[in-house]
């Protein structure tokens, strides 16, 4: 061999075992490079740039997930940046970047709705019947007090009526009553009776005898305008017997409430004088309060339910007879009468009555159970299902109406067609308030503010919502 082929390849060789180590060591356009020659890069780790170009698929034509975090199963606030296990024991489980929670939305574990049994239920137009439920007390019909008092002057004589509270019935003896003008009246009756019938038996001339019939009935008018009965006026013409004392008869059946004295016997009456007061119980009223914002869902006529503690489980129905035309200055209240059918004479007053009233519905409202409004103080907020199977929910304040009959109005926020969280939603609602401080733990990572392999600090939860 040529000396000048042996020197070419000793230098060849020099350059092979000392130029490309020099070179790899050096290496100024990175190892991209290699990456493109091998067809394949490192997948960056949580927390990590990616530094070199965009990962091949491997061979099995899947693209590799990427891992943001790892979170408790059972416990959607505790979350960390590796593998391990939750405060519970659980293994902790993956949450991928393709399902991290959205701007639009919140992703909810499948399994923590089915432990959890979350519930939904359609936002629908229909009506809402409006209930006002108050306290009343229980008083007397003051439209069927009766009055007894006498329009002449007298003595009793016998009281047969002595306690208040007593119960009589119409046409029972009250008491009797001796009177001088009674006793006058009742004679000039007679009188007038016996003149009829002399000029009847004689026989005179038809004039007379209309004059003495007119006289008759002068008489027997007077004792009617003393509440006299016809039936006592009867009596009367056919003894022909002056009564010295005259039996007063109830008017109304009822209950005695008010006696003009503890003792009536020897009492002087006089005209206009109340002895008695009696009331009838076959109807009482329910005397009520409501508050002033209440007053464009209650009218004359409107039907009432009612029911008292001492017959549990039963109801009566009553109606509105009358509104008092101002309102109570210190209370902001309006009083309001309920007129009840009490046939059998159970309601007694002064009894206390839970009294519910149905108002007019609101008709065409967007509602939704009561169940399903989160109330904050501030604002009311709905757990709305956006997709069910990717189990993707959206808190969203909404403004609300009337409420009744379990439903409550939504006028603004909510249409007719979506699907509302009516169970566990405050749990959904909670996670939603951790989004952002997970959020913030992954900015954090990705700007280096915490080591590569440590497990990161979350920023606190904020707190679920009061309910």
């Amino acid at each position: 061999m040529k000396k000048s082929t042996v020197a070419f390849l000793l230098i060849a060789a020099f350059v092979v075992g000392a130029g490309v180590p020099a070179f790899l060591i050096w290496n100024p356009a990175g190892w991209g490079w290699a990456d493109r020659l091998v067809g394949k890069r490192e997948e960056a780790g949580p927390g990590e740039p990616n530094t070199g170009p965009a990962t091949a698929a491997p061979a099995t034509g899947k693209k590799k997930r990427k891992i943001l975090y790892w979170r408790a199963p059972m416990d959607p606030n505790y979350i960390s940046d590796k593998p391990g296990k939750s405060p519970m024991g659980m293994d902790l489980i993956p949450v991928y970047e393709d399902e991290a929670p959205k701007a639009t939305g919140i992703r909810v574990d499948p399994s923590f709705l089915q432990n959890f049994a979350v519930r939904t239920a359609v936002a629908e137009r229909g009506s809402i019947p409006i209930e006002i439920r108050t306290i009343g007390i229980l008083t007397y019909n003051e439209r069927d007090i009766a009055s007894v008092n006498t329009k002449f002057e007298g003595w009793i004589e016998k009281a047969y009526v002595n306690y208040i509270g007593e119960p009589v019935e119409k046409g029972q003896v009250l008491f009797e009553i001796y009177s001088p003008d009674l006793v006058t009246t009742q004679q000039e009756y007679l009188a007038a009776l016996d003149y009829v019938n002399r000029l009847e038996s004689n026989n005179a001339v038809p004039e007379a005898i209309g004059r003495a019939h007119s006289l008759l009935e002068s008489a027997r008018e007077r004792l009617r305008y003393w509440d006299i009965t016809e039936d006592q006026i009867d009596e009367l013409r056919q003894t022909r017997k002056l009564r010295r004392t005259l039996k007063i008869l109830s008017p109304v059946s009822g209950v005695v409430v008010a006696k003009m004295d503890r003792s009536l016997e020897g009492m002087k009456v006089t005209p206009g004088m109340n002895v008695y007061k009696i009331a009838d119980l076959s109807t009482v009223w329910a005397e009520i309060e409501i508050y002033e914002y209440q007053l464009a869902h209650v009218r004359l006529g409107q039907h009432a339910m009612i029911t008292v503690d001492a017959f549990p489980g039963r109801r009566w129905s009553g109606k509105i007879i009358y509104l008092d035309p101002e309102l109570n200055q210190k209370t902001r209240t309006l009083k309001v009468f309920v007129e009840i059918p009490n046939p059998d004479l159970r309601l007694r007053p002064e009894m206390y009555a839970n009294v519910e009233l149905r108002t007019p519905a609101v008709s065409g409202a967007v509602k939704v159970p009561e169940e399903a409004i989160i109330h904050t103080g501030e604002r009311a907020v709905v757990i709305v299902q956006k997709d069910r199977e990717k189990g993707v929910f959206e808190p969203r304040e909404v403004k609300l109406g009337f409420s009744g009959d379990g439903y409550t109005e939504v006028r603004e926020g909510l249409r007719p067609g979506e699907i509302v969280v009516t169970s566990s939603q405050f749990l959904i609602d909670s996670e939603s308030n951790l989004k952002e401080a997970v959020q913030k733990m992954l900015a954090a990572r990705a700007g280096g503010g915490e080591g590569k392999g440590e497990k990161a600090a979350p920023e606190p939860a904020q707190p679920a919502h009061q309910h």
